[in-house]
């Protein structure tokens, strides 16, 4: 396994304040667990330090906030649901700056009509979601709100669905033939998240860059799933969870330890090196 090198041994041009993107679930937290001692301590050093910490997930912004707040996020950014929501959160209130709609129809439609008993939920941000059947408890962030038909899936914009069955991999392709982005969260098999096209955490991550004013090469992103993979080439220095797929770490320029290791902790300490 190959140690995460600090950013500024990598670029000696690097300067102070640099952006470090974080995954949520499989890297800052496991799934259902709050955010380790190990990994709070080292966010807060980098903060000490004067870099940016942005939030990376594809979690809906309800289910992102609370990993902020426990982080002791007070004034960050937070990139949700894939990318399709950027957020700025400011002592635990949040404005959402950005939001990328989906075609909500298109993607029901496509989803029903090989997949009868497909779970689907349309994201209401900050809130719940509208879901055609009940997903199990602890599966969304929120409130559930059950539609009588399925016409107001769509009825309303919506950036984000999750699709949940035993074969919603299958539903990729399709979905992905017309012009929608579908990926699944990593070791599932059984969810998907729908957004619009050419949506992605690194499309995100690079406005906030811009907006920040962190030069191009003080970027750091630390992810372990494929909806990981356009951040992990956007930044500089991808750093990858030693628990991640092959094909994710061989996409990231080093790879820390595993979410047991709390590898995301030594990932962000190698860049005060």
């Amino acid at each position: 396994m190959t140690t995460a090198t600090p950013l500024a041994a990598r670029h000696p041009d690097v300067t102070e304040r640099a952006l470090v993107a974080c995954d949520i679930d499989g890297t800052l937290v496991r799934t259902g667990h709050p955010v380790r001692p190990a990994v709070r301590a080292a966010a807060a050093k980098v903060r000490a330090a004067g870099h940016h910490i942005v939030l990376a997930t594809g979690r809906s912004l309800t289910g992102a906030i609370p990993v902020a707040l426990q982080l002791g996020l007070q004034d960050a950014w937070i990139v949700a649901s894939n990318g399709a929501i950027t957020a700025h959160l400011i002592d635990g209130h949040y404005e959402i700056t950005e939001q990328h709609l989906v075609d909500t129809e298109i993607a029901v439609r496509v989803a029903l009509r090989t997949t009868p008993g497909v779970r689907i939920a349309a994201e209401i941000p900050g809130d719940g979601y509208r879901v055609n059947l009940p997903f199990p408890e602890g599966q969304l962030n929120g409130v559930q709100n059950s539609v009588r038909a399925l016409e107001e899936l769509w009825s309303h914009p919506t950036p984000r669905l999750a699709m949940h069955d035993p074969a919603a991999y299958r539903l990729v392709p399709d979905l992905q033939a017309h012009g929608l982005t579908a990926v699944a969260p990593q070791g599932r098999s059984d969810w998907i998240d729908v957004t619009a096209n050419g949506i992605s955490k690194a499309t995100a991550l690079e406005k906030i860059r811009a907006l920040l004013g962190v030069e191009d090469y003080d970027t750091v992103s630390i992810g372990d799933s494929d909806n990981d993979l356009e951040m992990l080439e956007w930044a500089t220095c991808g750093i990858a969870m030693g628990h991640a797929p092959a094909h994710v770490r061989a996409a990231a320029d080093t790879v820390t330890g595993t979410i047991d290791d709390d590898g995301a902790a030594s990932a962000l300490l190698s860049l005060l090196d």
